[in-house]
């Protein structure tokens, strides 16, 4: 497989902004006493487990590390799918042999990313509270967490292996073919409905890092978010916002989470219409190559999202018109909602499925929509 598959991949990388640390409100919750204090840490599989015995809804296997060398090849060359800031992966197969009793009927390809081994406390954190939210959280939209190494200075994460890689290499990419319009609002479809689930869980989970690169693809170009390193418990209680570390991704951050910290549901919804905005015109969130009013996605497009006319107009030249106008307009609309700069302005993410899910149909004749604008 090349290099397509693992360029951006959430599965080792980040592009992350730090500011200075707020107070954290006082959630009794297994990922909020993640960031209380380095005693919270867990060196070995039991304590992880005691972290995780409240939440832990979802089996995850304790791998030794003796054993994600057999999965890999012992992290051989050709077994390499990429690396960045946050570590390496790599790509195997678990099969029943691996060990005594483990109920896999045939072998199950796994991507397999080994944090890099400075030990770091914020490095430990995240991987920390990806075992702790993806333990306890299960949808067709989330990516499936298999199991983990907590050895020595080994830090690991295994989860289900998404072929098709991340919505970021398939739109951004200058050889493989062009996301057609109806795959890019499955997936837009999809990765709402993953967002709209956190929001709406037991205990609500802010995802905080929403961007093309954390959505990756199936077989079937089904949409799942990755990489839960960043993500946080919502407010409790009669409180409105989680005060926490400016953390995430510039370009697709809420433009009031940089100013104050203060994040809610809402700074997702921002993140999604930037995201929204990529698939519509196949520009970056953030591309420094291009002139300087047009170097944020966000402000160049926001102004002209609710004219009909000029929307068509920033539609990714690569769709050669091949789209069905009325939803393009419509979604143009929705990405609007979502980049309003008052945060209680914006659509709940289920009002966003809502919307969207009609779009999956609407079909038509491009140059009958085109007629139709002018």
């Amino acid at each position: 497989m090349g290099n397509c598959w693992f360029k951006g991949n959430p599965y080792f990388n980040r592009v992350s902004s730090n500011a200075t640390k707020s107070e954290s409100p006082k959630i009794q919750s297994p990922s909020e006493r993640i960031e209380k204090e380095d005693s919270q840490l867990p060196s070995n599989p039991k304590e992880v487990e005691a972290l995780r015995k409240d939440t832990a809804r979802n089996p995850l296997i304790a791998f030794t590390f003796e054993e994600l060398k057999r999965i890999t090849k012992n992290f051989r060359q050709d077994s390499f799918l990429g690396g960045g800031g946050f570590g390496r992966v790599y790509k195997g197969y678990i099969t029943k042999d691996l060990r005594e009793g483990l109920e896999i009927e045939e072998p199950q390809r796994v991507a397999v990313k080994v944090h890099d081994g400075d030990n770091s406390y914020q490095g430990h954190r995240e991987w920390l509270a990806e075992v702790i939210f993806l333990g306890q959280l299960s949808h067709p939209n989330l990516v499936k967490l298999i199991g983990y190494c907590c050895e020595d200075d080994h830090r690991v994460l295994v989860y289900e292996f998404m072929p098709l890689g991340s919505v970021e290499s398939h739109l951004f990419s200058r050889v493989m073919v062009p996301l057609p319009w109806s795959t890019r609002m499955k997936i837009a479809l999809g990765a709402a409905k993953g967002l709209a689930f956190l929001h709406e869980a037991e205990k609500p989970v802010i995802y905080r890092d929403f961007k093309t690169s954390n959505i990756l693809l199936d077989e079937e170009y089904n949409a799942k978010l990755s990489d839960f390193g960043l993500a946080k418990d919502g407010p409790v209680g009669d409180k409105s916002h989680v005060s926490t570390r400016i953390m995430g991704t510039y370009g697709y951050a809420a433009p009031e989470y940089i100013m104050t910290g203060h994040l809610t549901a809402m700074s997702d919804v921002y993140s999604y219409g930037v995201v929204l905005l990529e698939l519509l015109t196949g520009r970056k969130s953030l591309d420094k190559s291009r002139p300087v009013r047009e170097q944020t996605l966000a402000d160049w497009a926001f102004p002209l999202l609710t004219q009909k006319k000029k929307v068509l107009g920033i539609v990714d030249p690569r769709l050669a018109e091949d789209y069905p106008v009325k939803a393009v307009q419509k979604t143009a609309m929705l990405a609007y909602h979502c980049l309003n700069r008052n945060p209680k302005a914006r659509p709940l993410m289920r009002d966003i499925v809502a919307t969207l899910e009609p779009l999956q149909q609407l079909e038509e004749n491009p140059s009958d929509g085109l007629a139709s604008a002018t």
